[in-house]
């Protein structure tokens, strides 16, 4: 009933800088300013993701810059020290890369990203080819569609489909993202769905049902 949901390929970032597993540090600090990310897909032959570097993989060095760190340190934070000591990519970056596809729904990345606790995911197809890169603020931009567009798509494949005999006494509005449907209809069971499918529109902030049965018409 509902239109087809957003998915990565919808609002990612196809124009992906990246750098190879011999990509040296002081290129890949460069890359990060120049392009005002903080993270870089590692990729090899055609494109293949092999690992991500971010700046986290790189602040080692400059932790351990004025003091070498004790055996006890070392054996704790073998990682660490290891980047530390390391000039090129394929020595300091997370691998495997945490990746998704491009058929992923926006709620799948946003939860992928909240359980990594990473900012950015590259976009990869079946054969682990870069196809972009999605980050937290890409997921964000479905909600800077307008108020008028999302009661279109309400009116449009919810509420002329839900109550196809009483949609016309259904008013909806939208204020900030933020829905309001008010109005009677003939199948108060319906109600409680409407709802639910109002509020599963991508881009929606809140939903405020006033929605109420109409006792006196027959059921629909």
């Amino acid at each position: 009933m509902t239109s087809t949901p957003y998915t990565v390929a919808d609002v990612m970032t196809t124009k992906v800088i990246a750098v190879t597993p011999s990509t040296g540090f002081k290129d890949i600090a460069a890359a990060m300013e120049r392009w005002k990310v903080t993270a870089l897909p590692v990729i090899e032959g055609e494109g293949h993701v092999v690992g991500v570097v971010s700046e986290a993989d790189l602040l080692p060095k400059e932790e351990f810059h004025e003091h070498r760190p004790g055996l006890i340190e070392q054996m704790r934070r073998l990682g660490d020290t290891a980047k530390a000591g390391s000039t090129r990519a394929e020595n300091m970056m997370t691998a495997p890369a945490v990746t998704i596809r491009p058929d992923a729904t926006l709620p799948q990345a946003a939860r992928l990203m909240a359980d990594r606790q990473i900012k950015r995911l590259p976009v990869v197809d079946a054969d682990g080819t870069l196809k972009g890169i999605v980050s937290r603020a890409d997921l964000l931009k479905v909600f800077l569609r307008t108020d008028e567009e999302l009661a279109s798509e309400i009116r449009r494949t919810i509420i002329d489909r839900l109550f196809p005999l009483s949609h016309e006494a259904v008013k909806v509005t939208v204020a900030q993202g933020i829905a309001t449907l008010t109005g009677q209809v003939r199948d108060g069971n319906l109600i409680p769905l409407a709802e639910r499918l109002t509020r599963s529109v991508e881009g929606m902030v809140d939903v405020r049902c006033q929605l109420k049965h109409r006792t006196d018409a027959a059921s629909s």
